[in-house]
């Protein structure tokens, strides 16, 4: 499991973004639970933000960036695509396959 130390290592510039990312999701949702999983050595470790029902967030440290990802139901979908969200997310969410647990969409994080 990546300690913090790693983390700031391997993403550089952008682990202030990672940890501006956990701190926002804590005010937004402060029962949510921190969580590592390790999905194997094709997809290494994830980080996960949760409640007691399902993912919320799922953060992926990659090399000097780091991939968010969300699975929004069709209700959120819907939410989404009526708001003023920008663009590229409205498009990226549309072409997401659906599936059982909804439609799931990963951004590169790479600067602010």
């Amino acid at each position: 499991m990546p300690t913090i130390k790693d983390l700031e290592t391997a993403l550089g510039s952008t682990y202030k973004l990672w940890k501006n990312s956990i701190d926002f999701t804590k005010q937004v949702y402060p029962e949510v639970v921190e969580e590592w999983n390790y999905s194997g050595d094709k997809f290494g470790w994830s980080f996960r933000l949760k409640d007691k029902k399902r993912v919320l967030v799922y953060l992926l440290p990659r090399d000097k960036f780091f991939k968010v990802a969300f699975v929004f139901g069709q209700k959120a979908v819907d939410q989404i695509m009526e708001s003023d969200l920008a663009e590229f997310i409205k498009t990226e969410l549309n072409k997401a396959k659906p599936y059982a647990e909804g439609r799931g969409i990963r951004i590169e994080i790479k600067d602010d």
